[in-house]
């Protein structure tokens, strides 16, 4: 039986000892991890070195285009005030009471034997409601009833443009004094009639509290 002798054995002993250091193997690791850290951290920061020259680049920008923008919100404030001012102006001439319409209506009531001596009107709030106070005097063999048929004309009249009118007498009494008319002798009576009158409808103006939105 042959004999084969190893005399190299510690030679190839520690040459495998040295292929299997764990020392050397962790230490490879660690390097290929550090590489490999090394390579992330570079990475973000040329990412974030990125971002910064943007942020710069806008910074940049803003900075030219921001004397612009903030004049054009001083004139966008400046026209939003004119337009405001202009609406509440436009309500106002829209809203507004004219008289010579009442004045026009009042005049077709005056009979030649009735005669306005004054005439005081007021504006109420949100120039809806219209109030006028009226004297004056009336002539006739019954001067009252020439006062009533003044009052009732001067109803009829106002309805026909106005809403929720109320033409009543405040004073009507009998004078001492005659007038000739038509060459005959004439009583006379001094009236005087208020009236109030809404521009707008104020049912359909302010809705009934108990009315509902219908569920669908």
């Amino acid at each position: 039986m042959a004999l084969h002798l190893n005399l190299l054995h510690e030679e190839f002993q520690e040459q495998r000892l040295r292929q299997r250091d764990p020392l050397k193997i962790g230490m490879m690791v660690l390097g290929g991890l550090g590489t490999l850290m090394f390579l992330y951290y570079m990475w973000n920061a040329y990412q974030t070195l990125g971002i910064r020259n943007r942020l710069n680049a806008v910074q940049h920008d803003w900075s030219k285009v921001e004397p612009n923008v903030t004049t054009a919100q001083k004139r966008s404030a400046e026209l939003n005030g004119i337009i405001s001012t202009t609406k509440v102006l436009d309500g106002m001439i829209d809203s507004r009471f004219f008289w010579a319409p009442f004045l026009e209506k009042l005049s077709r009531c005056v009979a030649l034997n009735a005669q306005i001596t004054s005439v005081d009107g007021t504006v109420l709030e949100d120039n809806r409601g219209i109030s006028v106070m009226i004297e004056g005097l009336a002539a006739g063999r019954e001067p009252r009833a020439a006062a009533e048929e003044l009052r009732q004309l001067l109803s009829e009249q106002l309805s026909q443009s106005y809403h929720d009118v109320k033409v009543e007498f405040k004073t009507l009494e009998d004078l001492d004094t005659l007038v000739k008319i038509g060459g005959a002798n004439m009583a006379m009576a001094r009236f005087s009639v208020s009236a109030t009158f809404n521009q707008v409808d104020t049912a359909k103006a302010a809705p009934s509290p108990n009315s509902r939105t219908p569920r669908k």
